[in-house]
């Protein structure tokens, strides 16, 4: 059983507090771990570690930076399958879900590689008589970013990574139920060449969170989790005067118009539906083919799928889908399959009736299919984050247009078409952030910024890309003249003529 302290200025050291969490192996139940919870000493320590790099570090010229970013993307590639493998003992997700969880967030570590061409200012020579303007973006100073669960090395590296790059020095708060990737993280962070204080770890629970929003020596924060706390934490540091993005829950839709090709449609739904066991602000737990005929022939499609989706322990290869994180989140994912049953939904597929031999106390369900689900059922106005999938059937296209639209969350949406002209449509209407047209998890490359609307995302900048870079920066303009010979104060206000 292992003990998991902080990160804090460039080593590991234990928890120093009395209060520590339990991490569990979701496969079966026990206990793998133990987890310090921080303390206000703890949180103060990481805070002036952070405070005494960045001076230092924002003084290092960028392809220095750069090149301590190259080094680590170096070592966590030769290191995927130790972290993978944290990952999915911690998490439950299978390890090829846990290897793709680690790329892709060494996809904005390459990204922010790039720092020396994406910090770059704008220059413009005689603006005005012998008058040069030029901008320059600058750090920002102490970075916080609070991660969620389900990618706990996906999240930390797209936070840190431009965070980083762009001089900044950063802590990041993990969640204490996966605590083990974030660590590791840091340690390949530091054996890449940054300085002591650069990138932090501190566990913990909301106490660490409160401390370290209201902490006058931090410059901005990140945060990924549910939207309730996306919301408290946005208008909490608002309140403090911090630089702030907050992303929060999803409800993707994936649009299925009667032209789709259904086998292509049915492969990705399932998929992108119940992958990671559905725990993920990008699945897609809501389908809504277009037509009776559609709807009639996509369910009797993923009828058999959804049945024969292998759910066991995420180091076997043969394993589709794995446990969910915790007992609590079993038991909510069922209230929500009951609340659907209770709401006159037509449960398809029951995945509560699962008992895998020898994981009998693992947090396992199976996959469950709804349909005929209806707008005003609390439990399609809901987040579930499980393994369910509901059926939303509507008559023509402008419904399926309507329903994303309207709906509370606004991160992402897919439509599956052969139709050129419809894609494109639906892709300017409709009211959703991120828009996938034949793709079912449209999370956009690197060099796009990640961020959802509504009450997906609380905050002006998205994740990573150009938005990253603005966020993590804060933008000074220049306008300079060399002195000539002026003899006489003017008191109007300057124009360029």
């Amino acid at each position: 059983m292992f003990e998991r302290g902080h990160f804090i200025d460039g080593r590991e050291m234990p928890g120093a507090s009395t209060r520590n969490a339990d991490v569990m192996d979701p496969s079966s139940g026990s206990v793998l771990g133990r987890v310090a919870l921080a303390s206000k000493d703890e949180v103060e320590k990481a805070v002036t570690s952070a405070s005494k790099a960045f001076p230092d570090w924002s003084a290092t010229n960028p392809q220095r930076r750069a090149r301590v970013l190259f080094r680590f993307k170096e070592l966590v590639e030769n290191d995927i399958e130790t972290l993978a493998r944290l990952i999915s003992a911690e998490h439950g997700k299978v390890l090829a879900d846990a290897r793709g969880d680690v790329q892709r967030g060494l996809e904005v570590i390459e990204f922010a590689c790039g720092i020396p061409h994406l910090q770059k200012g704008e220059y413009t020579e005689g603006a005005g008589p012998g008058i040069d303007v030029y901008s320059i973006r600058q750090p920002l100073g102490v970075g916080v970013g609070i991660t969620p669960f389900n990618f706990p090395a996906m999240i930390p590296m797209w936070m840190f990574g431009v965070a980083i790059a762009c001089g900044n020095t950063f802590i990041c708060k993990p969640s204490e139920r996966d605590p083990s990737a974030p660590m590791r993280l840091a340690e390949l962070m530091m054996e890449a060449g940054a300085p002591e204080g650069v990138l932090n770890v501190v566990n913990g629970d909301k106490e660490a969170v409160n401390l370290l929003i209201s902490d006058p020596r931090v410059s901005a924060v990140s945060f990924v989790g549910s939207s309730a706390i996306a919301q408290a934490i946005y208008e909490a540091c608002a309140h403090n005067g911090k630089r702030v993005q907050a992303f929060g829950g999803a409800k993707n839709h994936l649009i299925v118009l009667p032209d789709a090709d259904l086998d292509n449609a049915v492969n990705q739904l399932i998929g992108g539906a119940f992958g990671s066991a559905g725990e993920r602000c990008m699945a897609t737990p809501v389908a809504v083919p277009v037509g009776e005929d559609t709807a009639d022939k996509l369910v009797q499609m993923l009828k058999p799928r959804v049945e024969s989706l292998k759910i066991g322990h995420p180091f076997d290869k043969e394993s589709d889908v794995g446990p969910l994180v915790t007992r609590a989140h079993v038991e909510r994912v069922r209230n929500y399959i009951e609340m659907g049953v209770k709401e006159g939904a037509e449960l398809v597929v029951d995945g509560r009736n699962i008992a895998l031999q020898g994981l009998e106390e693992g947090y396992y369900l199976g996959g469950s299919l709804f349909d005929q689900v209806t707008p005003t059922m609390k439990s399609y106005q809901d987040e579930i984050f499980g393994p369910v999938l509901q059926i939303v059937r509507a008559p023509d296209f402008e419904t399926a247009l309507r329903l994303p639209s309207e709906h509370q969350y606004g991160n992402g949406v897919a439509i599956f078409t052969r139709n050129g002209s419809a894609a494109r449509e639906f892709a300017a209407r409709v009211n959703v952030g991120m828009v996938g047209v034949n793709v079912p998890i449209p999370v956009p490359l690197s060099y796009y910024s990640f961020g959802g609307w509504k009450r997906s995302g609380f905050g002006d900048t998205n994740q990573h890309g150009p938005d990253g870079v603005r966020f993590w920066t804060k933008l000074k303009t220049v306008t300079q003249r060399w002195p000539e010979d002026v003899s006489q104060a003017s008191y109007s206000i300057p124009v360029m003529e």
